[in-house]
């Protein structure tokens, strides 16, 4: 007996229990079958399961388990990653709870906080998505800080460091006050701000006056050291060499020419400041100017600062304004849009800060990541983004891959006591080399010691693909050469160049080859009116709580309903909703099957007729939903399905093969129906994992450990194209009807006559008891002319007479057929326009061509009965 109503919650825990308990997710190198890998995109170890993640794990599944059903050997790795900055930022906070501050312990002990956190708290998110049914090879879990991942660090690090690749210097880097480490430029985000510009004035040394610059940075003024003017600014041109005095620590610096000043910015004098601004670091080299740091790692002011010591940047700058004002200093304050850039990981405003840091050189490492992108080896879904990934990939700069933490894995640098560095895996063979190569013989390993520095997170995330399969350490294991490359990325295009552009540079580096074929970019999951979710703005919804009120393949389908790759999806729960009810009705037609009274007896004609078509109907979803597929195009595989489940499936072939009202049906009609189900569920279950199984199961005797998990994918059969076009007739014709009875307000229960006018009255044998049941009829007659006093359509090129009683006058009926003939005059038109079209013969499938010039022809048969119609009615 099958429950009246579906219950997603009891069903999807029981199904996920059963692939777990049955290992079904489970994959391990299969000569005879081919692989087919994704690797997840690490979440962050402190992350919790949103919108974002909803998306694109469900992408991800809905690939592995169709490569699954398609008999290949599927493999979906998943784990998460330490998150450096994210982490540290959350064990910080905990000891702070307890009274702990990070600089009361030793790095030993905070390791030991960090990792206790993290076996409480991290990897959360894993089983979140479980929830929604992720079929991830669970045992394969992998985590970036395990000690085999980060040896293949620190053996990448060792590697690149020997080949040139990778050097320590002093270079002006982002710098995270409240996290206290440099970041890269991928990781910071710049946002648009309302600014204010002070004009300043700077007394000249001379006493002949002063200069007046321009700037959103009076706090800086004090690390300044140069006043720089444009040498074709006829205004300046006499100041030339001259001083001015820094206002308020009347510091001399001189006024210099350089055509980096615009003319027209400002006042056209620009206050250089080596120390906290990139351009004017450059500018400092270019002119030997001294480097004065005002700044503290926590962003307040030190002591090279003179005034406000201690005191917060933002702080130091309202202070400062004020006694600038008070002095006389300060002659005016504009509004100013202006950008700045923020943390990532804090959200903090960033620094620039000379910093002696550790950085991987990128240009060579870039050049066949970008060509293996440009060339298609490597595919991006959609091909949009290969545009901003050349931009990026085309002026790359060398990464910053030092982070002043504790929680990443440790540069693998030593120091001797007079700053000889020695990069080695461990400080064993750090000693070994210093011992070979500066003959120290008396040095032990206490002599030397170790950066404190961690890496970057990304410097762990971009080896993932070879790394979680053990490929750096040993590069010639079975995993590795079986399971890659991978085959999918799915992934969100802000990463791009973060994440993916280096799995491909890495890719190449260790391996030669590329890690993945195709890039498959999601977008951003936004609310309705169109903001991207997030916590601050409240308009994020509890993806668990989401799951709890619609089901998982609610939840799941309904994401996919609107999410075409690359394209923002602007969310509503009325997607989740739709899901849900599409749910409801394959769950209520399965009932209907199976709560019919069966008799023996072989299939009416009409039925295997029926039966005939919706299996053509079913194969010409499968080649579209493959085609779709090949192309990425998953959201439109999944509404194919769906209107073949919805509209052909339940609203049309169910109509025809349901037998009366407490009426049994045929052995044979409801084995072919169970048949078609069984394929649809097939078809269905990438999308819909949980409802799927549940119904499969009981469609047929399953074996112990037998899972639509495993079952066979359908595969098209050939299609009947003419018999497709015949039962189009069929429904065009029962909707016309229906439209009739709508307007006339007729009851469904009326039996109405109809007349057709055919050239082919033939065809309309083998349809017409589905015409008479889905149109309730009481008798289908052919004529040779029109009937008069009845309701009348245009099929193709055939004439549908209904007469009914008190029918209205011809002047309506001639008037409704003129508005007809003209929409059809205006359709014939733009079919024709589009066929016209070179481009688009030229470009698209050839049977969607063929389906437009199929709609013309339609359209020319439709006009010229009309205009006979019209034509007699005078």
């Amino acid at each position: 007996m099958i429950d009246k109503n579906y219950a997603p919650q009891e069903i999807e825990q029981k199904w996920y229990a059963y692939w777990l308990e049955n290992k079904l997710f489970a994959s391990k190198p299969n000569p005879e079958k081919e692989a087919y890998t994704i690797v997840i995109p690490p979440p962050n170890v402190t992350g919790v399961l949103h919108m974002g993640h909803m998306l694109n794990n469900t992408i991800q599944d809905v690939l592995i388990r169709k490569a699954r059903m398609e008999g290949k050997e599927a493999c979906w790795v998943p784990g998460t990653d330490h998150a450096s900055i994210a982490t540290e930022a959350k064990v910080v906070a905990m000891l702070k709870e307890k009274g702990i501050a990070k600089s009361d312990i030793t790095r030993e002990e905070f390791l030991t906080y960090a990792f206790e956190w993290k076996d409480k708290y991290g990897g959360i998110i894993l089983d979140q998505l479980k929830k929604l049914g992720a079929s991830c090879d669970w045992d394969r879990t992998r985590f970036t800080m395990e000690p085999s991942l980060y040896q293949a660090v620190i053996d990448t690090f060792v590697r690149l460091y020997n080949k040139g690749l990778i050097y320590r210097g002093v270079r002006m880097v982002n710098w995270d006050p409240q996290g206290k480490t440099a970041l890269s430029d991928e990781e910071v985000i710049y946002k648009d701000v309302q600014a204010k510009l002070y004009h300043i004035q700077y007394p000249l040394v001379d006493g002949s006056g002063s200069v007046t610059i321009a700037t959103t940075r009076p706090e800086t003024i004090m690390a300044d050291a140069a006043i720089c003017v444009n040498p074709a600014d006829e205004r300046y041109v006499h100041l030339h060499g001259k001083k001015v005095r820094i206002p308020l620590i009347d510091r001399e610096i001189s006024i210099i020419p350089d055509e980096y000043v615009t003319l027209d910015f400002g006042t056209g004098c620009l206050k250089v400041t080596p120390a906290h601004d990139l351009n004017d670091y450059e500018l400092g080299l270019k002119h030997k100017l001294p480097v004065i740091d005002i700044l503290n790692d926590d962003g307040t002011l030190n002591e090279k600062a003179v005034l406000f010591v201690g005191v917060d940047r933002f702080e130091a700058r309202k202070r400062i304004v004020k006694q600038l004002t008070e002095e006389g200093y300060l002659t005016k304050t504009d509004e100013y849009k202006s950008t700045v850039g923020t943390s990532e990981r804090t959200g903090a405003v960033i620094e620039p800060k000379l910093s002696l840091q550790w950085f991987m050189k990128m240009e060579k490492m870039a050049k066949p990541a970008l060509d293996n992108v440009m060339n298609d080896n490597i595919q991006l879904h959609p091909a949009k983004f290969k545009n901003t990934y050349r931009s990026w990939m085309e002026n790359v700069r060398d990464w910053c891959i030092s982070r002043q933490l504790w929680w990443g894995q440790q540069i693998p640098a030593f120091y001797l006591e007079d700053g000889t560095v020695i990069v080695a895996k461990d400080k064993k063979e750090a000693l070994r080399i210093a011992r070979d190569k500066y003959q120290l013989y008396a040095l032990v390993e206490d002599d030397l010691t170790q950066d404190p520095d961690v890496l970057d997170t990304w410097f762990s995330s971009w080896l993932w693909p070879i790394s979680v399969f053990d490929g750096i350490e040993n590069p010639d294991n079975e995993e590795i050469k079986y399971y890659y490359p991978t085959n999918d990325l799915v992934t969100g295009p802000d990463i791009l160049f973060f994440w993916v552009a280096r799995m491909i540079m890495a890719g190449y580096e260790w391996r030669d080859e590329l890690p993945f074929k195709n890039v498959y970019l999601t977008g951003i999951v936004r609310d309705k009116q169109g903001r991207k979710m997030s916590k601050s703005l409240g308009n994020s919804p509890d993806p668990l709580e989401l799951i709890e009120r619609f089901g998982a393949d609610g939840v799941r389908s309904g994401l996919l309903f609107s999410a075409p790759a690359g394209n923002d999806l602007l969310f509503d729960d009325k997607l989740c909703e739709q899901g849900r009810n599409f749910s409801n009705k394959i769950w209520n037609a399965f009932r209907l099957l199976r709560g019919l009274e069966v008799v023996p007896g072989a299939s009416l004609p009409e039925h295997v007729l029926a039966t005939a078509w919706f299996t053509s109907k079913l194969n010409q979803t499968i080649i579209d939903v493959q085609d779709d597929f090949s192309k990425f195009r998953i959201s439109d595989a999944l509404l194919s399905i769906y209107n073949l489940v919805w509209d052909d499936f339940c609203g049309k072939y169910l109509e025809i093969i349901k037998p009366a009202y407490q009426s049994p049906i045929h052995a044979d009609t409801l084995r072919d129906a169970l048949s078609l189900f069984d394929s649809l569920m097939r078809l269905m279950h990438p999308y819909m994992p949980f409802i799927t199984e549940e119904i499969w199961q009981v469609i047929d005797e399953r074996a112990e450990g037998e899972s639509i998990c495993k079952a066979e994918f359908p595969i098209a059969g050939p299609v009947d194209a003419a018999l497709v076009a015949q039962f189009d007739v069929v429904f065009e014709v029962v909707t016309k009807i229906r439209e009739i009875r709508n307007s006339k307000q007729l009851s469904p229960k009326l039996a109405l006559a109809l007349h057709i006018k055919a050239e082919n009255q033939a065809a309309y044998a083998p349809v017409e008891a589905i015409l008479v049941k889905l149109a309730n009829l009481e008798s289908i007659n052919f004529v040779s002319d029109a009937v008069a006093d009845a309701q009348t359509f245009v099929v193709k090129a055939d004439q549908f007479f209904v007469p009914l009683a008190n029918d209205e006058d011809p002047a309506v009926v001639k008037a409704e057929s003129e508005k007809e003939l003209t929409y059809l005059q205006g359709f014939k038109k733009s079919v024709e326009a589009k066929l016209a079209n070179e481009k688009f013969v030229a470009n698209a499938k050839p049977d969607l061509v063929e389906r437009e010039r199929q709609k013309l022809a339609d359209a020319e048969t439709k006009i010229q009965s009309l205009q006979e119609l019209l034509a007699r009615l005078g």
